[in-house]
């Protein structure tokens, strides 16, 4: 009895260790640095939306970011509907956290062309252009 609980447990624990790193793989399948998105949008053009809330839009943001859509207060999700799956998009934030977020969103709902390009601190220092 104690051999088979044991044997549950193990397929147990092998099972979301299989899990977790199916689910990280896809995370780190979308997420490229601002070189590689530098090379890929010349390569690829898209569509690079700012996740980030409007004060920090305002702030500054790339020049050529598309959309505007805050994923904190719900323009993000609301706005998936009304994007096309066939585009590729590319997605940033402050820090590259809220963009990930989004960016597994839009896996989810059908969009397999979806790139998190990160920071806006680290895309405007690896010269990405911005406005201020």
């Amino acid at each position: 009895m104690m051999r088979r609980l044991f044997t549950i447990g193990l397929i147990a624990v092998m099972t979301l260790f299989v899990a977790q790193a199916c689910a990280q793989n896809g995370a780190e399948n979308t997420r490229i640095n601002a070189e590689q998105f530098q090379e890929k949008v010349n390569e690829t053009p898209g569509v690079i939306i700012d996740v980030r809330t409007q004060k920090e839009y305002n702030e500054g943001h790339l020049a050529d970011v598309n959309y505007q859509l805050n994923l904190l207060n719900g323009d993000f999700e609301a706005s998936l509907d009304s994007l096309d799956k066939e585009k590729t998009y590319y997605l940033y934030c402050r820090t590259g956290n809220r963009s990930g977020q989004a960016t597994e969103l839009m896996k989810k709902n059908g969009f397999e062309n979806v790139y998190n390009i990160g920071g806006f601190q680290d895309l405007v220092e690896a010269g990405v252009a911005s406005k201020r």
